[in-house]
């Protein structure tokens, strides 16, 4: 079962530190990799390099998250010369957002065209992530035209994916299985993200197109003044989607930490996935 931490880019020096701390807390879980997200429109790109560079300095594997939506080829690529050079061989490729305001019609790259130029530029030096969406992805025309463009990722040369999280085991499993029988074949590891606060987590669901069930609602607006039970119902919950979605089959799991430790080591604890006191 493969676990990876996802953390949000640090845009200063004190958030590098608590990336970094965050980090050395996870370790025991022996993560395949840390990945760091991108910026809309590159502008966290010095802090995502910067982030992967300080982890991968400490002996962590790292995959940082590059898109091409805001920048051209050669920025991508010459990011990439770094990363290759400092050792680093997976990274998450994606369509990436455009800064408030430029709005969706501005794009003219998507995900499946960053894949085709690191491959074209690269060859196999890089593990390529991409993103997947079991409850479609808030900009497609619908679920059969979201699982055509992840087809196009795959057969550009995606070699894994990364779904949007949700709260739904069947929503993913029935992602899967119509991927497969879309004649596709990579592990796709499901995303999982810990609720901690009532708010903030409508707010990304609403934006991303992630479903949060009725009943997990009432119960967050019941504990939205109580934190400590808020958090605890939070950890119950995306623990047991955990199960049931291992139980299932799901080849892992990609935790969205939000640059916290404290649930993200909880929902691990719970499924037993501590393996040493690193």
């Amino acid at each position: 079962m493969r676990l990876s931490f996802e953390f949000s880019a640090p845009r200063n020096e004190k958030a590098q530190a608590g990336v970094l701390n965050v980090a050395e807390h996870l370790a025991r879980f022996d993560p395949a990799f840390y990945s760091v997200t991108y910026g809309a429109g590159g502008s966290t790109r010095t802090g995502t390099r910067d982030a992967v560079k300080l982890l991968k300095g400490q002996g962590r594997k790292v995959a940082p998250h590059l898109s091409i939506g805001g920048d051209d080829e050669a920025q991508t690529c010459s990011l990439l010369d770094e990363y290759r050079a400092e050792g680093i061989d997976r990274v998450v490729a994606l369509r990436g957002d455009l800064p408030s305001g430029m709005g969706r019609a501005r794009y003219t790259h998507n995900a499946e065209d960053l894949v085709r130029l690191i491959r074209d530029r690269f060859g196999d030096q890089f593990h390529l992530e991409v993103a997947c969406y079991p409850e479609t992805h808030p900009d497609a025309k619908s679920p059969a035209s979201d699982l055509a463009f992840f087809k196009r990722k795959v057969d550009a040369g995606a070699d894994t994916a990364i779904t949007q999280y949700f709260y739904n085991a069947p929503a993913y499993f029935d992602f899967v299985d119509r991927a497969t029988r879309a004649g596709i074949d990579i592990p796709i590891y499901a995303g999982i993200m810990p609720i901690t606060n009532f708010q903030n987590i409508v707010r990304f669901s609403e934006s991303c197109g992630a479903d949060i069930p009725r009943w997990i609602v009432q119960h967050l607006k019941a504990f939205e003044d109580d934190e400590r039970a808020l958090v605890d119902f939070g950890v119950d919950v995306v623990t047991r989607l955990c199960e049931q979605l291992l139980a299932g089959g799901a080849p892992g799991l990609h935790l969205y930490t939000l640059n916290r430790w404290g649930a993200s080591s909880r929902i691990c604890d719970n499924l037993g996935l501590a393996v040493s006191a690193a």
